[in-house]
């Protein structure tokens, strides 16, 4: 199946990351937590993550110059700034250094689930993001996969559509849904020309046993299995 998202905290307020932490869990994410700037961008240029809530005020460090920095090497990660100032000169800071979003302290745990994610869902539609899943990297503009010796494997516009919609949608795609996303609502499209592309989309993915260990079937439709999550955009 699909793995969670991965987030990361970065406050020295410990009571408060792992409150976050547990509640966020419990909504199905994989929440990792640093206390320091230094060990939270240590982990930001090591590690990938879906999204990032950001301290503005750390003990050894400014929660802003992780920000830039990320910005600086090419990391596109949505990164959402937490604070106790609501001036509008830290808002202007902050949204300055490269954050996506802005929450001031206290702040209720549905808006920041709502913020964080709205951030991951625009950040993933976005077709100049690498996405991962199973032994792939897959580049929707590009239209190719790449395996872990760099080994690339051209796909078709249609193929690349399809990966691209059941990758986005992460769970069992209809028959009906895929035909609509990928090729229109037309009357001349067949469920038959979708599982001619499923089949050739195989060809090309799946080990060369004959095994189904990415792209299943089952009663309704389609849907990805592999090790999932989005990686930077290039």
């Amino acid at each position: 199946m699909m793995t969670l998202d991965r987030l990361l905290l970065i406050d020295d307020d410990v009571h408060l990351i792992q409150a976050l932490a547990e509640q966020l869990e419990r909504w199905d994410y994989n929440v990792f937590t640093e206390t320091t700037a230094k060990g939270g961008h240590e982990r930001v240029l090591n590690e990938s993550f879906d999204a990032i809530c950001l301290d503005l005020d750390l003990p050894d460090g400014d929660g802003l110059d992780i920000c830039r920095s990320m910005r600086r090497r090419g990391f596109n990660t949505p990164v959402i700034m937490l604070t106790a100032s609501d001036t509008d000169e830290d808002t202007i800071r902050g949204l300055g250094a490269g954050a996506n979003d802005y929450i001031v302290k206290p702040f209720r745990f549905s808006v920041l689930l709502a913020r964080l994610r709205a951030q991951i869902r625009q950040h993933q539609q976005h077709d100049d993001v690498t996405l991962n899943f199973g032994p792939y990297t897959f580049k929707p503009t590009d239209k190719y996969l790449a395996n872990v010796n760099g080994q690339r494997v051209r796909l078709t516009e249609k193929e690349s559509a399809i990966l691209k919609h059941l990758y986005r949608k992460g769970t069992l795609v209809s028959r009906d849904e895929l035909l609509g996303a990928v090729w229109g609502y037309s009357a001349e499209i067949s469920t038959h020309t979708l599982e001619t592309h499923i089949y050739r989309l195989r060809q090309k993915i799946e080990p060369s046993d004959g095994s189904r260990r990415l792209l299943i079937t089952e009663p309704g439709g389609y849907r990805l299995d592999g090790e999932v999550r989005t990686a930077r955009r290039a």
